[in-house]
C-alpha cells in the first residue's frame, strides 16, 4: 500500500514497506509532502529519495535491492585511466567541486539521454538542489575545459554517506573523469559507499553492484549521522587515491 504523506509531517513510512521487484512500480513507498530541504535530508537518511515527473506529486522511493558503488570495487580501466592522465595534463583542462552546482544540476535536467524523452529534474526538483547546494548538503563536481563546463556530477552528502543524483557530458569521458575525481574524494574523506539508486549497465562496468535493501539501510545508519564534513574544495593531490601507481 502507497503511503499518502502529511503536507506538514516529515515522517515517512518504513522503507521496507516500499513496492517490490515484481511490482509495477518497484522500490515506491509512498506519494505527496513537499520538497522542503528539511523533508529531503530525513529522507535521505533513510534511504529514501524524490523521483517524479513533470505533472506529478512528489513521488518517494526506496528501491531493494539498491545499487550502490563501493568505492574499493570502483574499476578505472586502462582506456580510462590513459585519458584521465592525458586531460590532467592539457593546458585548460580541470576539475573543479562546487564552482558552480546549479549549473551542473540544470545541465543534468536538460541534457538529452538515450531513451528518455523528458527528465526527473523538474524545475521544483532543481529549486529543492539548488537550496540543498547552498546550505551545503548537496556538493558537485565538474569536469572543465577551457572555461567551459563540460560534464559533471552532483549529489547528497550526509555523513559519511554520497547520494549520488544525476551526471551529464558534453564531451566523451567527461562524466566519468568527474566520477573518478568523486571516487578520490571519497576515498580520501572515509565514504566507503556512493548510492547509485538504480541498477544501469554503465555503473555495473565501473564497480557497482546490488545490495539488499536491509544491508544498505543497516550501512546508512552506520554513516549518515557521523560528524558532517566541510564543504569539498578543489584538491589536486586527491587524485593520488584513484592514481597511485
Amino acid at each position: 500500500m502507497i503511503v499518502r504523506l502529511h503536507p506538514t509531517a516529515l515522517a515517512f513510512p518504513d522503507p521496507a514497506s516500499a513496492l517490490g521487484p515484481d511490482s509495477d512500480a518497484p522500490g515506491l513507498l509512498a506519494v505527496g509532502g513537499d520538497l522542503r530541504p528539511e523533508r529531503i535530508v530525513a529522507a535521505y537518511q533513510q534511504g529514501i529519495f524524490p523521483w517524479f515527473s513533470e505533472g506529478q506529486p512528489p513521488l518517494w522511493w526506496s528501491p531493494d535491492p539498491r545499487m550502490v558503488l563501493q568505492v574499493a570495487d570502483f574499476k578505472l580501466h586502462p582506456s580510462l585511466r590513459k585519458t584521465l592522465r592525458r586531460f590532467l595534463r592539457t593546458p585548460g583542462c580541470a576539475v573543479h567541486v562546487n564552482r558552480d552546482t546549479e549549473a551542473v544540476i540544470r545541465a543534468c535536467a536538460s541534457t538529452p539521454r538515450e531513451g528518455q524523452g523528458g527528465t526527473w529534474i523538474v524545475p521544483d526538483m532543481q529549486a529543492a538542489y539548488a537550496e540543498l547546494a547552498r546550505r551545503g548538503v548537496v556538493q558537485s563536481v565538474e569536469t572543465w575545459r577551457d572555461g567551459v563546463c563540460i560534464g559533471g556530477l552532483y549529489g547528497v552528502r550526509l555523513g559519511r554517506m554520497f547520494f549520488g543524483e544525476s551526471m551529464f557530458a558534453h564531451a566523451t569521458d567527461a562524466s566519468k573523469i568527474a566520477l573518478t575525481y568523486l571516487v578520490a574524494l571519497c576515498r580520501r574523506d572515509g565514504i566507503a559507499w556512493i548510492d547509485c539508486q538504480q541498477n544501469t549497465r554503465h555503473l555495473a562496468s565501473l564497480g557497482a553492484a546490488e545490495v539488499s535493501g536491509a544491508a544498505f539501510r543497516a550501512h546508512l545508519a552506520a554513516t549518515v549521522h557521523a560528524p558532517p564534513l566541510t564543504a569539498w574544495e578543489d584538491d589536486p593531490t586527491a587524485w593520488r587515491w584513484v592514481l597511485a601507481p
